[in-house]
């Protein structure tokens, strides 16, 4: 069989696997790993150590975790331990060694999600930044020509316009500086139409003109959507609305917690999706992986948090004229 046709029936590159061939292609990311005390947690953070995308440094209860390596015959002797005694804890010293510039990144544990968050959130020690934090998930629908961000889906359980304005712009950002461009935002609801029996479809209306006065800048916003004729053109073409975003959009945004966990959740399950999750707007890039993440899933965060961590580095990095 000839070159041509051997590689013409080669599955082509997922989102995924373009994601993580462009975070090989720049600096490895100090990783403070937080409470790794199971084998998906310390799998979490070979993986993309070996793809030489991330530096981790376990921050945890030592015994524990060289225990749980042994037991699983894992490779951890490169690693640098914190020898931290409990999940609370160990939290609490990776966020200080954050503060004292040893980590560009976390990634969560074994330890409960909550626990990390509390550090991170704390008023006085945590991470806080004037931006409200908020959770992207980036889902890569087999059937799907282009990678979904669904926000906010984890963090924010009933968000106000100005919170959803922050979980907008964090979600933009995260998008541009992964490399992807400039991103198509559908603020989603139950219909395309504004009504007062809606509320959330008076606050995509206002989000959208938010950003056409600069409260939201480097995407192209509109609102409200339904599901259909944000993703699909032909639903949007039925439905006769004639926008940039409608039918192509990269970035959905869902009106509560509740909505967009369902949706990434179906997407997962239906749809045999893979997705990751980042909690961006804190003073560093949180990865949360789950003992249910494919190695793919675990990948794409680290990954996709390597190239935001670059990018904001590199920003620094440039004097100002």
């Amino acid at each position: 069989m000839a070159m041509s046709q051997v590689s013409s029936l080669e599955p082509p590159a997922s989102k995924y696997d373009r994601l993580l061939a462009r975070a090989k292609k720049v600096p490895p990311a100090a990783t403070l790993v937080v409470y790794p005390c199971d084998e998906s947690s310390l799998r979490g953070a070979i993986e993309p150590a070996d793809e030489g995308i991330i530096v981790p440094t376990l921050v945890g209860p030592a015994t524990r975790i060289t225990a749980v390596a042994h037991e699983q015959h894992l490779d951890i002797d490169r690693f640098g331990i914190v020898d931290v005694s409990h999940g609370e804890a160990a939290a609490a010293r990776a966020v200080q060694m954050v503060h004292e510039g040893k980590g560009e990144l976390l990634m969560k544990g074994s330890l409960h999600t909550d626990e990390l968050m509390r550090a991170v959130t704390s008023s006085s020690t945590g991470l806080r930044t004037a931006r409200r934090i908020s959770h992207v998930f980036v889902v890569d629908v087999p059937s799907h020509p282009e990678a979904l961000f669904i926000t906010d889906a984890a963090i924010n359980i009933l968000p106000d316009l100005d919170v959803k304005r922050d979980i907008i712009q964090n979600a933009i950002d995260l998008f541009s500086l992964v490399g992807l461009g400039t991103p198509r935002v559908a603020i989603l609801s139950a219909v395309e139409t504004i009504t007062t029996k809606i509320p959330s479809t008076i606050e995509a209306a206002a989000l959208c003109k938010m950003a056409e006065r600069g409260q939201i800048t480097g995407g192209l916003l509109d609102g409200p959507l339904a599901f259909d004729n944000a993703i699909d053109a032909a639903a949007a073409k039925i439905k006769g609305i004639k926008s940039h975003v409608a039918g192509r959009a990269q970035i959905l945004v869902v009106p509560n917690l509740e909505a967009g966990n369902m949706l990434a959740k179906n997407l997962i399950f239906l749809a045999k999706a893979d997705s990751d999750g980042i909690v961006l707007g804190a003073r560093v890039p949180i990865i949360l992986t789950s003992r249910a993440d494919s190695i793919r899933s675990r990948m794409a965060s680290c990954a996709a948090a390597v190239l935001y961590a670059d990018a904001r580095r590199r920003a620094v990095a440039v004097p100002a004229v």
